[in-house]
């Protein structure tokens, strides 16, 4: 098979607010060999990302990511990585590129996976899927009120475990965050597992961000994700060192394999969250569950977007049975719902399941895609280097 095209989606909500939820807009692909259609999707900005693809080259070592795929042989997991090791010489100044390729290399997998009848679970190696105790992704309350409440709705609704992250953590003062974190706890019980997420509120600030330790510690939180920025290594090990009950948390940031296991061997994270849709896509996220493994360290999946990206993000480590939490978005926007026509949801034992169809195993609607496509078109020089194809 030849890849004969890639088709980008840019779909978005009619109104996007400043609120750290990922779901409000996306970057669909399309990929299509030999007469067969794979889908994935980018977590970045999509106007760049396809930006990325079509831009003329500026040199040897900025050219566009359509260069590197359009016309090449795809049959194997190899050639994806052939491809993938193309992109990163070719394209090693086109910071944007990593991104793009992410969604690219998703529906690659996709593809190959229908190709050969087979999830791609399996032809990452895997002998069997493993369910996954979801935690219900949400954003802090406004007020420890609300987070309280909707804590306790995620608990009545079946969920084991929430995360709360973003909104006003950090933005305050420590009590106020105190405060916050008492009342996750009381809405979850003293059984229901807290997960918390600072949203890397705190930059390299180690005393501000190790001050909620404490507090973390008398709520029996599991984890404390992101407290400072993604790249500040030293002072995650330096804030995780001051707690032997709370494990920091991080990777979302990796933007290739090297950045994750940095995230790990050098900022001793106890768990590492990578983005198949930021990281180059499944193929290195599935060696970073490798390295994880080998370290000691547990990894779960990042996303906050679609079920098509939730299915991407589980593959990885979809064999790995004692690497069990994952990620499952809660608060979705009706855009990040519209297209995928697969639901993933928890079964009766509040369990999910890796789809076990071929490719990734979730079916993308084209009226969804329809009902919030945004209209682009990119011109340089007089030519028209992209408009919107059409999703039927």
């Amino acid at each position: 098979m030849r890849i004969e095209a890639v088709d980008l989606f840019y779909v978005a909500m009619p109104e996007v607010t400043d609120a750290g939820d990922g779901s409000q807009d996306a970057l669909l692909v399309r990929v299509a060999a030999g007469g067969l259609t794979g889908w994935g999707e980018c977590e970045a900005s999509p106007l760049p990302s396809i930006a990325a693809f079509v831009c003329p080259k500026s040199h040897g070592a900025c050219k566009p990511i359509a260069d590197s795929v359009l016309g090449q042989s795809v049959e194997t997991p190899a050639d994806i990585a052939r491809i993938a090791h193309t992109i990163a010489w070719d394209s090693m100044d086109l910071l944007q590129a990593p991104h793009t390729w992410s969604g690219i290399e998703m529906a690659l997998w996709d593809l190959i996976g229908k190709a050969r009848g087979e999830p791609v679970w399996r032809l990452l190696g895997y002998d069997r899927a493993h369910p996954k105790t979801p935690y219900a992704s949400q954003l802090w309350g406004d007020t420890p009120q609300e987070t309280r409440d909707a804590c306790q709705a995620q608990i009545a609704a079946g969920f084991r475990a929430v995360k709360c992250g973003w909104g006003p953590f950090g933005r305050g003062t420590l009590q106020d965050d105190v405060d916050q974190l008492h009342a996750a706890r009381e809405g979850l019980g003293p059984e229901g597992i807290l997960l918390v997420d600072a949203g890397a509120i705190f930059g390299e600030d180690i005393e501000a961000a190790a001050a909620r330790l404490p507090a973390l510690e008398a709520v029996n939180a599991t984890w404390y994700e992101e407290p400072v920025a993604g790249m500040a290594y030293e002072a995650y090990a330096a804030i995780g060192a001051r707690s032997s009950k709370v494990r920091l948390a991080g990777g979302e940031a990796a933007h290739n394999l090297f950045m994750a296991r940095h995230t790990i061997d050098y900022g001793k994270v106890g768990y590492v969250q990578i983005d198949c849709g930021r990281i180059g896509g499944i193929g290195p996220a599935k060696a970073v569950a490798e390295h994880a493994v080998a370290r000691g360290v547990t990894y779960v999946n990042h996303t906050f977007t679609s079920n098509l990206a939730l299915s991407a993000s589980l593959q990885p480590f979809a064999g790995l049975e004692d690497h069990r939490i994952c990620e499952f978005p809660v608060h979705t926007r009706p855009v990040a719902k519209a297209f995928c026509a697969t639901r993933i949801e928890p079964d009766a034992r509040g369990l999910i399941h890796v789809p076990d169809a071929p490719g990734l195993g979730v079916a993308i609607d084209p009226k969804g895609i329809r009902d919030y496509l945004l209209d682009v078109e990119i011109r340089v020089g007089g030519r028209t280097l992209y408009s919107t194809p059409s999703p039927d």
